[in-house]
């Protein structure tokens, strides 16, 4: 593994599945010797033949004869690094087990301790060095309730398959909170912008999930009032909706709206991050006296530690994303303003607030299934809807540890 890695690269870079034999391997894959051939400077055979009678290849020595005994049977390429892939697995460079065809292609462009930034890799072994990531999300209609759409809409845009061992998604639907599929509506949208002054934070379009409609203001379908209604009650996941400080959990919600993804990480991951916006109608009525706290989970399985009932976002106080948040900084008097709430309807069919761009990172393991739900309800009942927006998935795979955390992303677009 190249030392300092401290750079992520989204999904959108490709997976190919390059071959040993297509010569397309790094120079020191390259130059690396697989088992059973000769080396540089010897002998290219180990015996003399000479065509007899009938076309037969007779030999004129043995193996003993040169000191090698008899041959033994060619069997496959040991896997000398141990990441689970041989030479004619297509790694290209077995010495490394963070280079393979399910590794992730890791761009470095900050140097590293000794000051040098490192050689550029074939991480993925397709060939390339350093691919550029390519968005997959261009043109996916505001109304679009394919569940694979979402998760290019995201910037997860490689695809996997049981049969193969790349990374990608394996699968993607949209579901209610007790995992049952989700029937359309506009709960969903996938937008390439919320309002003027909120853009997407990666590729060219961003996931809306919401409690009410998944539509600006002026567009078709849009609310157009502080609450509207796609799928009543629901069920909720064990453990949730999660309480917040002066507010006991609720067993109601309404309107529950989740992408589900199933996911092979990348063999040199060691984490991923995505970001996250939430709106709510709930601010500022509800932010002190009643517990209608609507909220935006994060569900990851297998759980990481420190995660609440497998819920990566929440803030240092453990509170969920809802209007109790510490990072609740969009509306009046707030820290952010009301520039973000401006052309969303928010704000404008009632008084209501937002976070900014929140990110959250969280540890994998590389080469495992995992699950990841993005899931939004009311709670207590159906009114005063809330939305989240998600974007810029990356894997992390810069061979540190990565630690579960929530917080403002510092410079968004």
């Amino acid at each position: 593994m190249r030392g300092g890695r401290f750079v992520y690269l989204g999904l959108c870079a490709s997976v190919g599945a390059a071959l040993w034999a297509s010569g397309a391997c790094s120079a020191t894959a390259r130059d690396q010797q697989a088992p059973g051939e000769v080396g540089g400077g010897g002998a290219s055979s180990a015996t003399t033949a000479e065509t007899g009678s009938g076309g037969r290849v007779e030999s004129t020595g043995s193996w003993a004869d040169f000191g090698g005994g008899t041959p033994a049977e060619e069997g496959p390429s040991p896997d000398e690094d141990g990441d689970g892939f041989t030479i004619e697995d297509g790694d290209c460079n077995d010495g490394d087990t963070n280079v393979n065809p399910g590794a992730v292609e890791v761009v470095i462009t900050e140097p590293d301790q000794s000051g040098a930034v490192p050689e550029p890799a074939d991480e993925d072994c397709d060939g390339v060095i350093d691919n550029a990531p390519q968005a997959c999300d261009r043109n996916i209609a505001p109304a679009d309730f394919d569940a694979i759409h979402g998760a290019h809409a995201i910037d997860l845009c490689a695809r996997a398959s049981p049969g193969d061992r790349k990374w990608g998604v394996l699968s993607a639907q949209y579901v209610r909170g007790d995992g049952s599929p989700a029937e359309p509506s506009p709960a969903v949208g996938v937008l390439d912008s919320f309002g003027p002054n909120v853009h997407p934070q990666g590729g060219t379009r961003l996931l809306v999930l919401s409690s009410g409609r998944a539509r600006i203001a002026g567009w078709p379908g849009a609310c157009n009032t502080y609450s509207c209604t796609n799928y009543g009650l629901g069920v909720a996941p064990p453990g949730f909706p999660q309480g917040a400080p002066g507010c006991p959990p609720s067993a109601n919600i309404h309107d529950d709206i989740a992408l589900e993804l199933v996911l092979r990480t990348p063999t040199n991951a060691t984490g991923y991050e995505f970001a996250f916006k939430f709106y709510t109608f709930e601010y500022p009525e509800f932010t002190v006296e009643d517990c209608f706290n609507d909220q935006f989970v994060a569900l990851a399985t297998p759980a990481p530690p420190g995660s609440l009932n497998g819920n990566l976002s929440f803030d240092s106080l453990g509170n969920p994303v809802g209007v109790k948040l510490s990072f609740f900084d969009v509306c009046e008097e707030c820290p952010l303003g009301t520039d973000e709430l401006e052309g969303t309807g928010f704000g404008l069919w009632d008084d209501a607030g937002a976070t900014g761009w929140l990110r959250t990172r969280a540890p994998v393991t590389g080469g495992e299934e995992l699950k990841l739900r993005f899931m939004i309800f009311d709670t207590g009942d159906e009114m005063r809807d809330s939305t989240a927006l998600v974007d810029g998935f990356k894997w992390i795979a810069n061979g540190g540890t990565v630690p579960l955390e929530t917080a403002p992303v510092e410079d968004p677009r």
